[in-house]
């Protein structure tokens, strides 16, 4: 019988872990928020319009990026005077520039369904997560580069990859200090750096409207070289834009891309 008794109050006390666990990373996200502009002002934003420069290699290339409540995104870049798309979304059809033809071309349904979901993260994944049918949990500290963080992770809804579904895993490390995340982590799942761990470094939050953004980004795979970064030198809230824009070109070839 006390056995049965210690066995059971082992599961109430890990039950009472697990619960302090998620009040512990709600606080953490109240407070990003917060300290962000508030979730009053966030849930305020329609529509956001990045312009800034992406760094591949030593050569820096113009960028437009959008993205919309209601599903829409955009990412255009200027190189050597001709306008490439990618990820540009309708709501409906996610398609992008061969850069070898020149062409746009329509994704395959399994990236275009991926890119649907991960359209439900606009403005920040975590606003209305439980909403979302997204979990947190507060894994530990951990310091990055000499900054203490908090360490939270994300599931999101699965994904498809290759037809299998995977699951949706991401780590945030949110600066213990300022309670912004700092870094990003997540599997990579296709591709040829596939297995290999996704890493998003984030800096130099900036006001815009109310609301701070990182105006700085670089992403690459975690621990190895090369990647590209990102400077973000003009944000817009809520632009007025034309639905247009994101439409799939009525001349381009049908054909579709894989992912």
């Amino acid at each position: 019988m006390k056995k049965i008794q210690l066995l059971a109050l082992a599961f109430l006390f890990m039950g009472a872990t697990s619960v302090s666990n998620a009040q512990t990373a709600d606080e953490i996200l109240g407070n990003f928020f917060e300290s962000t502009g508030g979730i009053s002002k966030w849930q305020a934003v329609k529509g956001i319009k990045f312009e800034g420069n992406i760094n591949i290699q030593g050569m820096e290339i113009p960028i437009e990026m959008i993205q919309t409540s209601e599903g829409k995104s955009m990412v255009k870049a200027n190189f050597q005077g001709q306008n490439f798309f990618q990820n540009v979304f309708d709501g409906e059809t996610l398609w992008g520039t061969n850069q070898m033809t020149m062409q746009a071309e329509r994704s395959d349904t399994e990236a275009t369904e991926n890119y649907k979901k991960e359209m439900n993260d606009f403005p920040d994944p975590f606003l209305g997560y439980k909403e979302k049918g997204y979990t947190v949990e507060l894994v530990g500290k951990e310091t990055i580069e000499g900054t203490e963080t908090f360490k939270i992770k994300l599931v999101k809804e699965p994904i498809m990859v290759d037809g299998k579904e995977e699951q949706d895993i991401s780590f945030y490390y949110f600066d213990a200090e300022n309670f912004v995340p700092i870094v990003v982590e997540r599997e990579i799942k296709g591709g040829p750096a596939a297995g290999m761990v996704g890493q998003t470094k984030l800096s130099d939050y900036q006001e815009v409207g109310g609301l701070y953004f990182p105006h700085s980004i670089t992403e690459g795979a975690k621990d190895q070289p090369g990647g590209q970064s990102i400077s973000i030198t003009h944000i817009e809230l809520n632009p007025e834009l034309d639905s247009a824009m994101f439409a799939f070109p009525e001349n381009a070839s049908s054909g579709e891309k894989k992912e």
